[in-house]
């Protein structure tokens, strides 16, 4: 982390496990992370290696069974549900792999829900990410019109239109063909770097991996 950045995440020895049948499966075994304020972080490692598992718990989603993780300076630990729920609407920026597209609304309303909620609806900068995402024809149109990938550009943009100072994106490209997901990532990049937002990315991918700042991978429940 630069010195003078302003510390976004932190997590600390953070442990989670699953029961499965009669055993206690764990997935997570103590991991450390940090993440500052205009930092890019992607985070890899094998199917079931416990990626999804951590940001799910960096979004307060779930709970760890040991360990702190802090967000934006708030302990997610003894927060309450709706505390982890305003941070999820002011803070957090969500990109997983379920679209979680609201059927009954347009792809304009959908573009427009967080930004909404929040309190930051901008709709020059909505705009902007609609032409920019490839959406700009499709505004009238509902979820169940498009395509996998279109939805996941929707999603993408949903989450993009509220300038969330943190984002976890859970691989935010893996629907999308190599060239639109270039430039999704493009994007991405080009938010942290304006609003000075965090972004911590699970990705398969070595080359996107590549292009962010820094790289950590999980395995056998630890980050190396």
């Amino acid at each position: 982390m630069e010195q003078g950045r302003a510390m976004l995440l932190k997590v600390e020895q953070v442990e989670k496990s699953y029961q499965s049948g009669a055993a206690r499966v764990a997935v997570l075994r103590g991991i450390d992370l940090a993440l500052a304020a205009g930092e890019t972080v992607a985070l890899t490692g094998e199917s079931g290696s416990g990626k999804s598992t951590c940001l799910h718990l960096c979004a307060g989603l779930d709970r760890a069974d040991a360990g702190r993780i802090a967000v934006a300076g708030q302990d997610l630990s003894g927060a309450s549900d709706a505390t982890l729920a305003r941070l999820r609407r002011d803070t957090v920026g969500l990109v997983f792999q379920q679209f979680n597209l609201i059927p009954s609304l347009t792809v304009a309303a959908n573009l427009a829900f967080q930004a909404r909620l929040s309190g930051r609806h901008d709709a020059d900068w909505a705009a902007r990410l609609a032409d920019r995402l490839g959406l700009s024809a499709l505004l009238d149109r509902y979820p169940e019109q498009l395509s996998g990938g279109q939805q996941q550009r929707v999603a993408i943009g949903r989450t993009l239109a509220a300038r969330p100072a943190l984002i976890l994106a859970d691989e935010p490209t893996g629907n999308l063909d190599e060239a639109t997901g270039d430039s999704v990532l493009d994007l991405m990049l080009e938010l942290v770097a304006e609003t000075g937002a965090g972004l911590l990315m699970v990705t398969h991918s070595t080359r996107l991996a590549a292009r962010l700042n820094r790289q950590v991978h999980l395995r056998g429940g630890r980050l190396a």
